[in-house]
Formats: C-alpha cells, sequence, structure tokens
C-alpha cells in the first residue's frame, strides 16, 4: 500500500493537470501551443486568446481550487468537530450570513471598495463572521459545552437569517434574481483580487484547522478521553469553528453559496489516506480543489457559450453522494452522533 505522503504528491500532481486543462476548455477553446505562448511568449499569442487565458480562466482557475480546498479544510474542521460524517462548512452558519450581507448590498446598491474588494465581497466577509460570533455567544452561554448545543445554535440562527433573506427578496422582488444568481454559486466573475483575498483569508483558515490536527485526532476518542489528555474542550471547540468558519467565509465571500464540497472532499480523501488529520487535511484540500475545479469545467460547457452555476453542477453530484452515505453508513452516523 502506498503511504499518505505518496498519495497526496500524486494528488497535486493530479490537480496540476487538472488545472492546466481547464485552462484550455471554455466557449472558446485554446489549443495548448497558444497556452504556452501567451505565458511565454506574449509576441506569438493572439491578444484575444491571451486576454482570456490570462484575465478570465487563470484567475477563475485558481479562486476554484482555493474555494474547493477552502471548503474541504473546513469540511473536516466540521465532522471532526461534531463527530458527524454529515457535517459540513455551513452547518454553522457561515453561508447564511454571507447571504445576508449579499442581499443587503444587491437591496441598497452600494458600490463602495476596499483594497480593490468590492461592497459584496466585504458584506458576505463581514456576515459570515456575524453569524459565527453569534453562534460562538451563544455556545459559550449555554449551561453545556457540548458540540450539540453549537449545533442547534448554528441551525436556529441559519433559519432565523435565511428568512430574513426570504423577506428581503420578497419585498425587493425586482432584485431577487439577482440575489438568487449569487446564491446558486459560481467563479463567473472571479478575479485577481478575489482569488488574493481567498488565498489570504482562506490560506489562514486552513493553516488554523492544519495546526490542529493533533487535537482534532484527541477528540476523536470522546470528551472524556480528550479530556484526560489535557484538551481544553471549550478553547478546542472554539479554534475549530473559528478556522473553518474564515475558511468558509473567504469562500463564500468569493464565489456564492457553493454546497456538497465539503461534505464530499473530505470522505474521498479519509478512504485514499485514512483518518489521521495529519493527512487528511492537506489530501482533504487536494481533493476539494479539484472537484470545484472539475465542477466549473462542466458548468461552463455543458451548454456553452452560455454556463450553469457552479453551485448547481455541484449539488447534482452531491446529493447522490449524500445519500449513499445515508444509507451506507448508518450505523457510523448514529454513533457519531450519540458520542457528540
Amino acid at each position: 500500500m502506498k503511504s499518505p505522503v505518496i498519495r497526496i504528491a500524486g494528488a497535486a500532481g493530479l490537480l496540476i493537470v487538472v488545472a492546466a486543462a481547464s485552462s484550455l476548455c471554455g466557449a472558446t477553446a485554446i489549443s495548448p501551443h497558444t497556452a504556452i505562448a501567451a505565458l511565454f511568449d506574449p509576441s506569438a499569442a493572439d491578444s484575444t486568446e491571451r486576454v482570456i487565458l490570462l484575465q478570465l480562466r487563470l484567475p477563475r482557475i485558481l479562486a476554484g481550487a482555493l474555494v474547493g480546498g477552502c471548503l474541504a479544510a473546513a469540511g473536516v474542521g466540521f465532522q471532526g468537530l461534531f463527530r458527524n460524517p454529515l457535517a459540513e462548512p455551513f452547518v454553522i452558519g457561515a453561508s447564511s450570513g454571507a447571504a445576508l450581507g449579499v442581499a443587503v448590498v444587491i437591496v441598497a446598491g452600494w458600490q463602495a471598495t476596499l483594497w480593490s474588494l468590492g461592497a459584496t465581497t466585504l458584506m458576505a466577509m463581514l456576515g459570515s463572521v456575524a453569524v459565527v460570533m453569534t453562534v460562538l455567544v451563544i455556545g459559550a452561554l449555554a449551561r453545556t459545552t457540548s458540540t450539540i448545543s453549537l449545533l442547534l445554535a448554528g441551525v436556529v440562527i441559519s433559519c432565523m437569517v435565511n428568512a430574513v433573506v426570504s423577506a428581503l427578496m420578497f419585498l425587493f422582488d425586482q432584485k431577487a434574481v439577482v440575489i438568487l444568481s449569487w446564491l446558486m454559486g459560481s467563479l463567473a466573475s472571479t478575479h485577481w483580487p478575489a482569488a488574493l483575498m481567498v488565498g489570504v483569508i482562506g490560506g489562514l483558515g486552513i493553516l488554523g484547522i492544519a495546526a490542529l490536527a493533533r487535537p482534532l485526532d484527541a477528540f476523536t476518542l470522546g470528551d472524556t478521553a480528550s479530556q484526560s489528555l489535557g484538551l481544553d474542550l471549550r478553547r478546542f471547540r472554539s479554534l475549530v469553528i473559528a478556522a473553518a468558519s474564515m475558511a468558509t467565509a473567504a469562500a463564500v465571500a468569493a464565489s456564492g453559496v457553493i454546497g456538497f464540497v465539503g461534505l464530499i472532499s473530505p470522505h474521498i480523501a479519509r478512504a485514499l489516506v485514512g483518518p489521521r488529520h495529519a493527512v487528511l487535511i492537506p489530501m482533504s484540500v487536494l481533493v476539494g480543489a479539484g472537484l470545484l475545479v472539475l465542477a466549473d469545467v462542466v458548468a461552463r460547457t455543458i451548454i456553452a457559450p452560455a454556463e450553469l452555476p457552479v453551485g448547481i453542477v455541484t449539488a447534482i453530484l452531491g446529493c447522490p453522494f449524500f445519500l449513499f452515505l445515508l444509507l451506507t453508513d448508518r450505523r457510523g452516523m448514529t454513533q457519531s452522533g450519540a458520542a457528540s
């Protein structure tokens, strides 16, 4: 059996191949020779194809890989925190907060920018952080420190925030289509500053989750056993939620709501390298990045020159996987829920 390190290296190489192939696909096909010329010999490349490659596809591919990696890392963190294989990045309410922030921007018509980031991105980040902080405060005020209190707080706050978003769509129906298109998730409008934002903010979230690899391993033993090993459960839960929510918020701010990547990727990675978080986290990041890049290729080629929101593609792929997991791992999920 190949070592996890070799498998991770292979996944990294496969991601590079997928990203390179993705740069050639789209409504306008670009040959490998033209792509190489556009990158290394601008005088030999058609100006239109060079613009398509450098200003449209490359930032989109990079942002897609980063968004997928952020969602996957957050998925590992939340699945480990809740000891539940069906947990995913949006369980704590980060996506609902981002949706509210974007809805407010669209309804108000704000056009302000900060550090080359538009009002939509900034308010998505602010909304995500605000909801997550609210959930953390409610969890801290609860009489118990169990993950169930955090989970329930996240569900309740998410429902309330989603109701506010629905109300805004109903009251400002002329802008409902714009809000809905963002809620479906898309990488069509990503650009270099957005990719940089995800790389910096989301990268910090991924590093934070990676730094918690050993505590996550200990936490799988249960509350009592992990406490006997010296794990401060309240601090641990806060750190996992903060890191995973940071990664999720960056991803949602750049691409909208893209579901199931954070659910699927950790399971594929776990099957490849096992449950030890030191290798599970990097493999999940690579798998998530590759999945979202592939999904985006499908989204922009299946009905070219038009394109589907990538969130629809990931939902079509993720729903059967979710049902398969639900039907084949009922015993494990029951035990996980009981352990929480």
